[in-house]
């Protein structure tokens, strides 16, 4: 079983995932209102894989015996400035997921909790390529704020869909 600390932090994260599923669901919206469809298409994928993400942890929550809380999300923000906005915010987001990420495994391994460190590798993983892909598509947005068809042909082009990860710890309810 799991360290207790752990699993309360575990806890918040699933709550963290969750609202970061909302805010990307919240970027989605609006590039589909501005008739972005693949930029809608790529934020919605993102939610969806923030929710997936939550799962995961659900799933090795109810794995190992612990209790799952899932926590209450604060309302995303889903007015934005411009085109940029969004992608400024999901990078923000992502960097702030990478240092929850590895504050959990700080945790882990403070409480010699092996299990816990080992299930968190693939998300260490994982939050390198989320920060670089979102890294780079804020410098074509931004370099291409005026854009709308430029910004949408490289997503077509670079962003790709979701690949299946043989490693990557399973969903709850998939």
């Amino acid at each position: 079983m799991p360290a207790e600390r752990f699993v309360d932090q575990l806890n918040a994260q699933i709550g963290n995932e969750l609202a970061a599923h909302n805010q990307y669901l919240a970027c989605a919206v609006y590039y589909d209102a501005l008739t972005m469809p693949r930029m809608a298409a790529f934020f919605y994928g993102q939610a969806l894989e923030e929710r997936d993400h939550a799962m995961m942890m659900v799933q090795y929550l109810v794995d190992t015996d612990s209790e799952v809380v899932v926590p209450g999300v604060p309302a995303p923000e889903s007015a934005f400035a411009d085109v940029v906005a969004p992608v400024e915010l999901a990078l923000a987001q992502e960097r702030r997921v990478t240092e929850q990420i590895n504050a959990l495994l700080r945790v882990a391994r403070e409480e010699s909790d092996f299990a816990s460190e080992q299930f968190l590798q693939w998300f260490v993983k994982e939050q390198v390529e989320e920060v670089a892909t979102m890294t780079d598509l804020l410098a074509v947005v931004s370099r291409c704020r005026d854009d709308f068809e430029d910004i949408e042909e490289y997503v077509a082009r670079e962003q790709v869909g979701p690949e299946d990860d043989p490693t990557a710890p399973r969903v709850a309810g998939a």
